[in-house]
């Protein structure tokens, strides 16, 4: 039948949830050491976003070839947001406490700084966002990474808002409704955060080849 043939839109939609599950586990397998969860995010937005232009490979070959020629970069960027995300995070736990201590003048001084501390944290989950699949895509400095993942994620900010209820629905889904639906977990989170971002970054990709060449 025509609706089961490989060449269908349901035969093709099966394909990219196996994959995403396939991708999951080797993302699980690679980011046990923790340090290494940076290289293995980078590594599965290529084989997704590979995968979602339908672009020749097998999914373990892109994988693991973005795992070994992004690894010292990526890992420096995750250990750099990963401090960023440890210290925004004590300090929006102390700040509370002292705000819910506090009362008069105290009180609005600490909700003051809480709300700093929150816009540096909407500010961080931008780039955190969009700084693995960028790292996919183009090459460049951590320091160029981390700003344009910012400008990026604020001028598409439709699509930001996206990405992030993905991640935000596949948590709560898990967490609180159906947890062997992990077995999909970030795999299909990237898949859909992919094709949701690939017309921007294939966007960004060129852009940044056309300035190499000038």
């Amino acid at each position: 039948m025509k609706f089961f043939s490989y060449e269908s839109k349901f035969s093709q939609l099966l394909l990219k949830i196996c994959s995403a599950a396939y991708l999951n586990l080797l993302w699980l397998i690679c980011s046990l050491p923790i340090f290494t969860i940076g290289a293995s995010t980078t590594a599965l937005y290529y084989a997704c976003l590979k995968f979602i232009r339908n672009e020749e490979g097998y999914a373990a070959v892109q994988f693991f070839r973005s795992f070994r020629e992004n690894f010292k970069q990526a890992t420096q960027l995750w250990l750099i947001l990963l401090g960023v995300g440890l210290f925004l995070g004590a300090d929006g736990y102390i700040l509370y406490h002292l705000r819910q201590i506090s009362e008069g003048p105290a009180a609005v001084l600490w909700t003051l700084v809480l709300a700093v501390v929150i816009a540096a944290a909407v500010v961080y989950v931008i780039v955190l966002e969009y700084v693995f699949p960028l790292l996919a895509s183009v090459s460049n400095t951590n320091t160029a990474m981390l700003k344009n993942s910012f400008l990026i994620g604020t001028h598409y900010l439709f699509a930001t808002i996206l990405v992030f209820a993905v991640h935000f629905a596949m948590f709560f889904v898990v967490v609180a409704w159906f947890t062997p639906l992990i077995i999909f977990g970030e795999g299909l989170c990237a898949m859909i955060s992919a094709w949701l971002l690939n017309s921007i970054l294939i966007s960004v990709s060129g852009t940044r080849e056309d300035e190499e060449e000038a």
